[in-house]
């Protein structure tokens, strides 16, 4: 990896924190919606829908924690190696870099599963 590839790296990073943020942002705010949704659930299916979407939610928010955490941790890294001029260090990270992203990727996919099946649930509720 040449030097010009970490500012890059850096600022891919960067973008995939501000999304990580967005997205802890959003579900949130659908965990606050669901709360608030729950009053109005009244059959044991829709109890049990409830929950599992309750601890889905739970579930991924903690996902988007550890991967922006992990995001954070590499850009350190990425920035460390190139500064110590560690060729075999910064190569390292820069597919733990790679992994990250596919990481993102499947991680965004599962959100937006998750938001589909919460809007059709919270419809069924109204």
């Amino acid at each position: 990896m040449v030097q010009s590839d970490v500012p890059q790296l850096s600022q891919e990073c960067n973008q995939w924190r501000e999304k990580l943020h967005s997205y802890r942002e959003e579900f949130n705010q659908l965990k606050s919606h669901l709360e608030r949704a729950a009053l109005q659930a009244t059959s044991p299916q829709q109890l049990s829908e409830l929950e599992h979407f309750q601890n889905q939610l739970h579930i991924q928010l903690i996902n988007i924690h550890d991967l922006k955490q992990s995001v954070k941790a590499n850009e350190k890294l990425v920035s460390n190696g190139m500064q110590q001029d560690n060729q075999d260090y910064s190569a390292l990270s820069f597919a733990d870099h790679h992994q990250l992203g596919q990481e993102l990727i499947s991680l965004e996919n599962t959100l937006h599963g998750l938001r589909e099946g919460l809007a059709t649930f919270l419809g069924t509720l109204k």
